[in-house]
């Protein structure tokens, strides 16, 4: 048989209204097993192993095609092999080390361990093409962004796009996404994009929009959430890999006053030494004068940018990347509004790219997509694509950048997320920290906020932009941006000048001016600057694994320890990466910071003392401190202090070990700008710290470039233990 042929073979009857049980095998594309339902209406039951821990179950009018993999999926040409139980009777069929039965009415797939522990149970309404699943005992997050609790389970839930929502000024823009995933250990992704979850009861629904009777339904299992979140990775996409100067500082910029100003407000931050790496600025419609003449504009605005080419050299000679802010075509909610097939040809998207080529060649580095909210979910993931394959078709070499205001399943492929228009308060800082790890636990880990709130209120005072600051430093983007967008800057709370205020919700007297007199801001985020930019080596490496595992960077503190019932519905601190944990202050006025750490020890990143873990703790706390800890045996790779990332510098790296437990981490470098990486133009390095021996093992990846030559500076915190090494071929070994 060659590939891309199917053979179906009969096993044998079943009984009992199945007109037969077959086994299909597609050899070098897929292996599925199909059952006709003899119900009326005569459904086609088809499973396919799409991978070892991913099944997909679809349903369909007999003699009718299957639904195809449908928006954000990707194509999947393999698969394991289902087979059938020897005693046809039972209507089981093994799926690796999962056995799997299918019964008629109603119509549903069990998916169970040998034992007969039940993992999942999938079930079609064959009346109303609802799809019904098993919720466990176990938390259930994702659903994509901007809703208002952790663990969904209790309530039913929209899949509504955009801003229009009751929740968004603390919970940010919704952008849905049919996808579940359960601490119980396993992950559930609805192949439709418009309906409701009602989580309400022991037994979930999913009840869609479109009336149809063809559905695919993906169930991903795992014995860790790192499985599961990497096989929905395989099933809508592994993140992008995006420029390194995307990890930075990104300073957004409203109303434009001149070109003097635009020049001036650049220079500052290289006067002031603070690190920052991209300048954006707004369009000309949400503020009176932005970068061009109006919304859907694509023509400079020649009372601030008289000059565009010279002015976009100049800002790079001072090593500043540049974004711009656009809307959609037509008016503010755009005019492509394509649904179904249609939303999938280039036709509208291509031609609308063209509009972009005479401003990208002026110097442009990246792209701010706003609006869109009223597009079709099939414009809007088209639109995203957008901004990933039109640079590219510019600058092939450039790994593009796109800020998102929305998007679906696959976004990940091509761009980063914020979460839209949310108020300048305390609840909706709160409200960021649950938002960014439920994102990230549905694929999309590119994300960040406006640091300090979108619309100012009473609320916004030098100690909330100030905690929020300290927030978007351990998050993957990190950007100011807001209304009265001169407190956005650094040194904002200290210039006497808040900028233009738009709108009045705040009154006349807001901010009092001894706010506007506070210098200590400006202090403190330098401090959070210059941590950031000495993180970049462990940042990217981070961001690396992310772009290899589907694994976020924000993660929630269950990932890390999934046997830890205490830190399961822990929303309000995180993990950053492997090494770091992360508890922003969220209140006003606070003095102390209740933590839960898990298991283990830990170390308190600035008071450099061992904490013990599997408990809540509380942490003193000023206005310069956001606690942060780090994993015992954690390796945390530290550069010097950089103004903008790809500053050069001679000082060697520093490894900077945390004793107290075995460990390590993976250092991973390349040009940070280029996709050479894929040619073996990287370096990986992995650090494993045995802690008994006090012995560090550095093993070169031997897949990418050599290390010979490279010298690192070694530490242990708690200790005077230091040393300088020169690594020599694949491993090097050094004992502290």
């Amino acid at each position: 048989m060659t590939p891309e042929v199917s053979r179906r073979s009969v096993i044998g009857g079943i009984g009992s209204g199945f007109a037969a049980l077959l086994l299909t095998r597609r050899v070098a594309v897929a292996s599925t097993f199909t059952a006709l339902t003899g119900l009326p209406g005569q459904l086609d039951l088809n499973l396919t192993s799409l991978a070892e821990n991913t099944l997909r179950i679809s349903i369909a009018p007999v003699n009718a095609w299957q639904p195809k993999e449908e928006l954000g999926v990707l194509p999947h040409p393999g698969g394991a092999l289902l087979q059938h139980q020897a005693d046809a009777a039972t209507k089981d069929l093994v799926w690796g080390k999962y056995r799997i039965t299918v019964e008629e009415n109603p119509l549903r797939v069990t998916v169970a361990e040998p034992g007969g522990r039940l993992r999942q149970r999938i079930q079609f309404d064959t009346d109303s093409t609802a799809v019904r699943f098993e919720i466990g005992d176990a938390p259930v997050f994702g659903l994509g962004e901007g809703l208002p609790r952790f663990d969904l389970r209790g309530a039913r839930y929209e899949m509504r796009n955009g801003e229009g929502t009751p929740h968004l000024a603390t919970e940010g823009a919704r952008l849905p996404i049919p996808w579940l995933i359960s601490a119980g250990g396993w992950g559930l992704f609805i192949g439709q994009p418009s309906g409701f979850f009602d989580l309400t009861q022991t037994q979930g629904a999913f009840k869609p929009v479109e009336a149809t009777s063809s559905r695919n339904v993906y169930l991903i299992l795992g014995d860790t959430p790192a499985e599961i979140l990497r096989g929905y990775a395989e099933l809508t996409g592994l993140p992008h890999l995006p420029p390194l100067w995307s990890l930075g500082y990104q300073q957004s910029h409203r109303t434009l006053a001149s070109r003097e100003e635009v020049m001036r407000e650049a220079q500052r931050f290289r006067e002031k030494k603070l690190p920052c790496d991209a300048l954006i600025y707004l369009g000309t419609g949400f503020c009176p004068s932005g970068w061009n003449t109006g919304h859907g504009s694509f023509t400079y605005n020649a009372e601030v940018f008289p000059d565009p080419k010279e002015m976009l050299d100049e800002l790079h000679g001072e090593h500043f990347k540049v974004v711009l802010h656009v809307v959609p075509p037509g008016d503010l909610h755009g005019t492509i509004h394509d649904s179904g097939a249609e939303a999938r040809t280039p036709g509208d998207a291509v031609s609308y790219w063209q509009q972009h080529l005479a401003v990208e060649a002026t110097g442009v580095d990246g792209w701010w997509p706003d609006e869109g909210d009223d597009l079709s979910v099939y414009a809007r993931l088209q639109r995203n694509q957008l901004y990933w394959d039109g640079p590219l078709q510019v600058h092939p070499e450039r790994r593009p950048f796109a800020l998102n205001r929305n998007g679906y399943a696959g976004l990940q492929r091509y761009g980063w997320l914020w979460s839209g228009d949310i108020d300048s308060t305390w609840s909706a800082l709160r409200a960021q920290v649950r938002n960014g790890i439920q994102v990230g636990l549905c694929g999309i880990p590119w994300w960040g906020t406006d640091t300090g709130g979108f619309s100012p209120t009473l609320e916004l005072t030098p100690e909330l932009y100030v905690r929020w600051f300290q927030f978007s430093a351990f998050c993957p983007l990190f950007r100011s941006h807001g209304r009265a967008w001169k407190l956005r800057l650094p040194w904002g709370w200290d210039s006497g000048d808040p900028g233009p205020l738009e709108g009045s919700r705040w009154g006349a007297n807001w901010p009092p001016q001894d706010e506007l007199h506070d210098e200590q801001v400006e202090r403190i985020c330098r401090e959070y600057l210059n941590l950031r930019y000495r993180l970049l080596p462990y940042l990217y490496s981070s961001v690396a694994q992310t772009h290899e595992t589907g694994v976020p960077l924000m993660r929630p503190l269950w990932l890390g320890d999934p046997g830890d019932s205490q830190a399961l519905l822990r929303d309000d601190e995180y993990l950053f990466g492997d090494s770091f944990l992360v508890a922003p202050v969220l209140v006003a006025a606070a003095r102390q910071r209740k933590v839960y750490l898990p298991s283990g020890q830990w170390w308190d990143l600035w008071r450099e003392q061992a904490v013990q873990g599997g408990a809540e703790i509380s942490r003193d706390v000023d206005l310069r401190t956001m606690p942060i800890y780090v994993k015992a045996g954690a390796v945390v790779p530290l550069g010097p202090v950089k103004q903008y990332v790809a500053e050069p510098v001679e000082e060697p790296l520093c490894l900077r070990i945390y004793p107290g437990a075995d460990g390590g981490f993976t250092l991973y470098e390349d040009d940070g700008e280029s996709f050479r990486y894929r040619e073996g133009e990287f370096l990986r390095i992995r650090c494993q710290w045995e802690d008994a021996r006090r012995t560090l093992t550095l093993r070169v990846d031997p897949k990418g470039r050599a290390a010979d030559g490279r010298k690192m500076r070694l530490e242990i915190v708690g200790a005077r233990a230091s040393a300088m090494v020169t690594l020599r071929g694949l491993v090097t070994e050094v004992r502290l």
